[in-house]
């Protein structure tokens, strides 16, 4: 076997696995010996001819501050086949896996160093994409001698279909069609997740039976007697029958300081200005970041001098309610680090949670869970069926107090930026990174057919990659407009081999700062009206291109905070509230 390969596959004797009779390397071009790049997705990388490990040229990957500068390609793999992936990497924090399955890497390679991988394919797996790359703000790494050693795919199974598209959806159905395969087709498979949902001869497909107010994410695979193509790309839908919560088709959405005073002052709940349709209590905490037991203690007047009573603060909750607006509790913030890591826990939590709803006669919960409140344990690969306490027991809580306060039970959620949309590249438990990358996409799946808003905190981010595979950046138009996409459209979680299915139009908000003062990220307001009229309307998007098209029932704003806004004289409020009236 020629030494400047970078892989060798190993047949492992397996119950039901292949094991190849001799090992051949199936990888194009896998010692840059063409002088290019031919055969490889590169994103910063280039050939270069010193230093290599053999042969006369080796990949140079140019990391930046963001860009860990990857390199992959794709390869046809025979089913349920065992296969062991390795290679020569000299820089620091060199990683070299497969997508959706098993990585490795090392922290520092002064020269030239063997790194090695075995996996065995699904039942149904026809492809598999193998990548290395560095790390972020690290020095340029090389690799060189690649190589997969092993069965290659049966020729003369079709190509994967195109990307299918919802043609209509009703309270029970989904419709679906798609792009024909080339080759010969003798028919095509609709997946949901691992699940063949119909079988069929032509191009379209309605998946029936489904419960109302539900999402559902597709794919389509065709089929010949030789084998199954790579699938399709995963589309989005939802059914219809969804109840009403009652709020606003576009509403104005903030935080109010409750339990504490700032620089910007206390507001009392009667004070409130009704363009506010959703008022976030802040915060409800923890007696302990293990304890569950939540507690929300309002400003007291020592620190807070204009504080109401408690008997004045409820009847303004009324008064607000009766006028058509919801208030929550909101959970957690900055500082209220909740870890559910015991069933003890989560039990505590929904009993804490829900006498605070009581008490002050709330509509609903706003999780706000920031710092290290949710993380995944490695090897917590599937966002649709997590394993981490943390993850499980929040999850577990949330339909609990859901079920119990019924459909009219106003649940929403803030994130950071780090903890949805990053999850696109990096995903906490099948990363060596941060574990908490991508950590709320687990709670967001398992209550989206429960969840009233998300509105991410489009703030006090770094940049963050959208699916145009570009950086962008907060404090304009375009970085809103690319994250918000992001969360309609849906999007493949990092190396995973899942996709996270968007949501719907009217589940979907943005966080924005009141001010300069309130947060890293501010956005003038003729900027966030440019990101509005590209969501909304699909105009003036600048040269974006919507994955998930227009969303004529986007949800609205949210801000930190109201407190803010008054310091500010209403700015916020002055200049958004008019224009989501004006929308459509």
């Amino acid at each position: 076997m020629r030494a400047r390969w970078l892989a060798v596959v190993v047949g492992v004797l397996l119950a039901g696995v292949t094991v190849p009779a001799q090992a051949a390397n199936i990888l194009s071009n896998p010692g840059f010996e063409t002088g290019s790049l031919s055969g490889w997705s590169c994103s910063g990388g280039s050939v270069v001819s010193s230093p290599t490990r053999s042969g006369g040229y080796a990949l140079n990957g140019a990391v930046t501050s963001s860009d860990y500068a990857q390199c992959s390609q794709t390869v046809s793999v025979q089913p349920n086949t065992a296969y062991t992936l390795s290679g020569w990497v000299r820089g620091s924090y060199v990683y070299l896996g497969v997508t959706g399955g098993s990585s490795t890497w090392t922290p520092s390679a002064a020269s030239f160093t063997q790194l090695s991988l075995s996996f065995t394919t699904g039942a149904s797996q026809t492809s598999a994409q193998i990548y290395v790359h560095g790390w972020y703000g690290q020095p340029a790494y090389q690799a060189d001698d690649f190589s997969l050693d092993g069965p290659g795919g049966t020729p003369g199974a079709p190509s994967a279909p195109g990307t299918p598209s919802v043609t209509s959806a009703t309270n029970s159905a989904i419709a679906l069609s798609w792009p024909a395969a080339t080759g010969t087709v003798t028919g095509y498979r609709v997946y949901e997740g691992t699940s063949v949902v119909q079988t069929v001869t032509g191009t379209s497909a309605t998946i029936s039976g489904l419960q109302a107010c539900t999402s559902h994410s597709y794919s389509v695979a065709a089929y010949n007697s030789v084998g199954e193509s790579p699938r399709s790309a995963a589309t989005s839908g939802t059914t219809g029958g969804c109840t009403s919560t009652g709020l606003a088709k576009h509403a104005l959405i903030g935080y109010l300081h409750a339990s504490f005073a700032n620089g910007s002052g206390y507001v009392r709940m009667a004070d409130v200005p009704d363009q506010w349709d959703i008022i976030d209590l802040a915060f409800g905490e923890p007696t302990s970041v293990t304890s569950g037991d939540i507690r929300f203690n309002r400003c007291p007047a020592a620190e807070c001098p204009n504080v109401e009573s408690d008997a004045e603060f409820v009847s303004a909750i009324r008064a607000k309610q009766a006028a058509g607006k919801k208030v929550l509790i909101s959970l957690g913030g900055a500082n209220g680090q909740v870890q559910l890591t015991t069933t003890a826990a989560r039990d505590a939590f929904v009993s804490s949670v829900s006498a605070i709803i009581d008490r002050y006669g709330l509509d609903g919960l706003d999780i706000d869970f920031e710092g290290h409140s949710l993380y995944l344990n490695a090897g917590d690969t599937d966002f649709r069926n997590p394993t981490t306490p943390v993850i499980v027991n929040l999850i577990s809580a949330l339909k609990t107090l859901k079920a119990k306060y019924g459909s009219g039970f106003v649940l929403t959620m803030a994130p950071e930026t780090f903890f949805v949309q990053v999850g696109y590249q990096f995903y906490g438990g099948a990363s060596g990174g941060d574990n908490r990358t991508g950590s709320y996409l687990p709670v967001i799946h398992a209550l989206r057919d429960s969840l009233t808003v998300l509105h991410v905190q489009d703030y006090n981010s770094g940049p963050v990659m959208g699916l145009d595979n570009q950086y962008h950046t907060m404090g304009g138009a375009d970085f809103h407009i690319a994250m918000t996409d992001m969360v309609k459209a849906g999007f493949p979680v990092a190396n995973t081999g899942q996709t996270f299915p968007g949501l719907r139009d009217d589940q979907i908000g943005i966080g924005l700062p009141a001010a300069v003062s309130a947060g890293n990220g501010y956005t003038a307001p003729v900027a966030v009206h440019q990101a509005l009229d590209c969501l909304v309307k699909g105009q003036n998007c600048g040269g974006y291109s919507l994955r998930g098209g227009a969303s004529p029932g986007f949800r609205g704003l949210m801000t930190w905070s109201i407190n803010w806004d008054h310091y500010y004289n209403w700015e916020f409020q002055n200049n958004h509230a008019p224009y989501l009236d004006s929308l459509p």
